[in-house]
């Protein structure tokens, strides 16, 4: 049997020395059962705000979470759909493998990974809540007209800097400079390795999933399509742009698998355009994945080929033999050819910068 005890410590006392009045005994009473009672209930009210976006697994809104005395919070609801699902037991069968790898993500309180708040039911259909992260997710970010909003709002010098140090103009898109693309890399790298030691495959890394926070740092977000590493749902989901050679071969989604979507992410940061534009069929994505570490010379700029750590580090992550890449996330940031050695490089070079903050400063250029 369980037992509550109350520590009674000195009373708070005002800059003038009183103790201030006795505590009504109805209102202290009521305070000493919460406290001994065995558990709290209470509501909580959400207003939509608007959509953030949508996607296979459902809908996500902003939505203001209302407490007492005008308590409001920013927090983010994805509401699954069960669209896809031919009966309710399916879909619920889905949502509680979800729950469950959605309450170890919330456990690992890690800096890069989102945050989970919350799976809760309304009407028989999963609602997840999330923090909600101001930014801009990195497809968003990489957009071809916010660099020209950019362009709009900052003078010249600050401009010419801009280009020379963080995002330039691409062939489809707006490309970042190896120093931030690697930076962002460097994050998701460190999130995912602490999903990994967990034994959860994210199963689903792609530039859309990858929030850049306004403080400059990134979160990799979306745990809808994660699952554990020995326990793979029966029918999965994915991207198949950013989707591993052997996940779209249906040989298995791993830690590694990861890795190569989050290389594909860094070839499309490093070019400005997606590395698989176009491609919709199965084998053609398939061809272009097995190549592509062959195909980095066309598709990078000159700022990146010439760099071989840099150059080495990309076919780290994307060869199309998981048994070729990094063993895992943390090797592919620490070892001697990853994301930290190349960052050393820059320092040794007197090329390095803040990039956070460099990355902050440009967000907020874009107010």
């Amino acid at each position: 049997m369980s037992t509550t005890v109350l520590h009674h410590d000195p009373p708070t006392i005002s800059a003038a020395g009183d103790a201030g009045s006795a505590c009504p005994e109805e209102l202290l009473s009521r305070y000493g059962e919460i406290l001994s009672a065995p558990r709290l209930n209470w509501t909580v009210y959400h207003t939509l705000a608007r959509r953030l976006g949508s996607g296979g697994q459902g809908v996500v809104y902003l939505t203001e979470r209302r407490g007492t005395d005008n308590f409001t919070l920013p927090v983010a609801l994805k509401i699954f759909s069960p669209e896809r699902f031919e009966s309710e037991e399916l879909y619920a069968e889905a949502m509680h493998r979800i729950a469950a790898v959605a309450a170890r993500v919330a456990q690992i309180q890690h800096d890069n990974l989102l945050d989970v708040h919350n799976f809760v039911e309304q009407r028989r259909i999963r609602i997840m809540e999330m923090e909600w992260i101001d930014g801009y997710d990195l497809s968003r970010l990489l957009a071809p007209d916010l660099i020209e909003q950019t362009r709009a709002s900052v003078g010249a010098d600050r401009w010419r800097y801009l280009n020379d140090v963080i995002v330039t103009a691409g062939p489809r898109q707006s490309r970042l400079k190896p120093g931030p693309a690697i930076a962002i890399v460097r994050e998701c790298l460190a999130a995912l390795a602490a999903l990994h030691r967990e034994g959860i495959v994210h199963g689903d890394v792609k530039s859309a999933n990858i929030m850049v926070k306004r403080t400059g740092n990134a979160k990799i977000i979306d745990i809808g399509s994660a699952h554990a590493i020995d326990e793979a749902p029966p029918a999965r989901t994915c991207t198949p742009a950013y989707a591993a050679p052997e996940v779209l071969e249906g040989r298995g989604n791993t830690p590694r698998s990861d890795l190569a979507s989050l290389g594909y992410v860094l070839v499309e940061m490093l070019a400005g355009q997606p590395p698989f534009a176009g491609l919709t069929s199965l084998a053609d994505l398939l061809e272009a994945k097995r190549t592509l570490a062959n195909r980095l010379p066309q598709i990078l700029p000159a700022d990146v080929t010439c760099n071989q750590l840099l150059m080495d580090f990309c076919r780290g992550l994307i060869a199309a033999d998981p048994a070729k890449r990094f063993q895992g996330a943390e090797d592919a940031d620490l070892e001697k050819r990853g994301a930290a050695a190349f960052h050393r490089q820059l320092i040794v070079g007197g090329l390095a910068s803040e990039y956070e903050n460099e990355i902050r400063a440009w967000l907020d250029d874009l107010v």
